[in-house]
C-alpha cells in the first residue's frame, strides 16, 4: 500500500512539473511574433495537442542549449516503442521529453442514453450481454518522447516537401478550402476589390451564407485569405456559445490562427500582415490578457485546422510523426483497417 501511494504521490508531482512548464511555456507567448512561431511548430506537430507540442518545443530548446541535440527544433518525435518499431533506438544518456498522456478506461451500459447508467469496467471484465462498451478519458500520466536526433539506427524514409514560389499558392489548396466552405452550406464570391466588402480582404456573411474574396491580391494572399474565412465558417457561427461569439477580437486571433496554421503545413509563409493581426486582436480583448487568449483559443484553432488538414488532398508537410509510423502504414503493419485506427484515435490516443 505504500509502494502505490508514493507511486501515486511521485506520478502527480510530475504532473504538476508538466502543468507549470507548460504555464511557463504558454506565459511567454505574448507577442504576435511568438504565436505565429508556436503555430508555426504546432502545424508542424499537429497530431499531438497543442499543450504537448508546447512542451516539446521548451524541452527540446532547453535541450539544444544544453548541446544535447543538434538543431533547436525537433524533426520528429516518437516514443521509446515507437522508434523501436522504426528499427531505431534511444541513445544512452538521451533523456526523453515529458508529455501528458491520456488515461482510459472502459465503461459499460444497458441503457446508453442515460448518463448515470455506465459502469466502470474492472480490468479483464467483459460487459453484460446486450451492454454498450464505450472508452472515456479518466485522467492523465506522464509519457515520454524522443526526437529523431535522440536516436540512432535505420534511416527513415523522408516525405517530400512543398517547395512553393513566391507569390503563388499551394496546388489544390484553394479547391480544397472552397469545397469545404461550400460544404458547409456557404457560397464563395469573388469580388473585385476591398471595397466591395468594407475594406476587408475577406468577409464571412452568416445571413447570406456567402464568404467573400477580394482579387486583387496575388495567388498566396487570397489563399490566405480564404482560410482565414473558411476559420470563421468552422468556429463563428451564430449558434457558436464559445467566448469568440462575445467578442470579436478573440474570434478574429482564432481565424486568422488557423489560416497560418494551414499555411505553415503546406510550406506556405504567411506575411508581415499576421503578426501584427494576431497581436493587436489579442490585445483588443477585455477581461483577459493575450496570454489568458492564446490559452482559450490554442486547442479550438488547432482541433479547426487538423479537421481541415485531414480533408485536404493537398501536399503537406510532416505532422511530427516520423514515416513509417502514420496510419496507413501502420495499418498495413499490423493488419489493422485504417478506419479502426480512427475509431481508436477517438476514444483518447489523438490527444497525446
Amino acid at each position: 500500500m505504500r509502494v502505490q501511494t508514493r507511486d501515486l504521490a511521485a506520478r502527480e508531482a510530475k504532473l504538476d512539473a508538466l502543468q507549470q512548464q507548460l504555464t511557463a511555456s504558454v506565459e511567454a507567448l505574448v507577442t504576435g511574433e511568438d504565436w505565429k512561431r508556436a503555430l508555426e511548430f504546432a502545424a508542424k506537430f499537429r497530431s499531438r495537442s497543442f499543450n504537448n507540442t508546447m512542451l516539446i518545443y521548451v524541452q527540446h530548446y532547453a535541450a539544444f542549449q544544453q548541446g544535447r541535440v543538434p538543431e533547436p527544433m525537433p524533426a520528429y518525435v516518437a516514443g521509446f516503442k515507437q522508434w523501436l518499431s522504426l528499427n531505431r533506438h534511444v541513445m544512452k544518456g538521451q533523456a526523453g521529453y515529458a508529455i501528458l498522456a491520456p488515461v482510459t478506461a472502459r465503461f459499460a451500459s444497458s441503457n446508453p442514453a442515460d448518463p448515470d447508467s455506465w459502469r466502470r469496467l474492472g480490468r479483464g471484465e467483459k460487459p453484460a450481454f446486450g451492454e454498450a462498451v464505450r472508452s472515456k478519458l479518466i485522467g492523465l500520466k506522464p509519457a515520454y518522447v524522443w526526437d529523431i536526433s535522440q536516436t540512432d539506427g535505420e534511416p527513415i524514409p523522408e516525405t517530400p516537401r512543398p517547395t512553393l514560389l513566391r507569390g503563388q499558392a499551394p496546388e489544390g489548396l484553394w479547391d480544397g478550402l472552397a469545397d469545404q466552405i461550400t460544404a458547409h452550406g456557404f457560397e464563395v464570391r469573388l469580388v473585385s476589390d476591398a471595397k466591395s466588402i468594407g475594406g476587408a480582404n475577406g468577409l464571412t456573411d452568416y445571413l447570406t451564407r456567402e464568404v467573400s474574396v477580394r482579387m486583387d491580391m496575388d495567388e498566396a494572399a487570397q489563399v490566405k485569405t480564404l482560410a482565414h474565412e473558411l476559420g470563421h465558417v468552422m468556429l463563428h457561427g451564430p449558434d457558436d456559445a464559445a467566448d469568440a461569439a462575445l467578442h470579436r477580437g478573440i474570434a478574429e486571433v482564432e481565424a486568422e490562427s488557423v489560416a497560418l496554421m494551414l499555411g505553415a503545413a503546406h510550406g506556405l509563409a504567411t506575411d508581415d500582415y499576421t503578426i501584427p493581426y494576431v497581436a493587436s486582436w489579442a490585445s483588443s480583448v477585455p477581461v483577459k490578457t493575450p496570454v489568458e487568449v492564446v490559452q482559450s483559443t490554442a486547442e479550438r484553432v488547432r482541433g479547426a485546422a487538423v479537421t481541415i488538414l485531414d480533408q485536404l488532398d493537398t501536399r503537406q508537410v510532416g505532422d511530427g510523426n516520423p514515416p513509417g509510423l502514420d496510419r496507413e502504414a501502420l495499418a498495413a503493419r499490423h493488419g489493422v483497417k485504417p478506419v479502426q485506427q480512427v475509431a481508436q484515435r477517438q476514444v483518447g490516443v489523438r490527444g497525446l
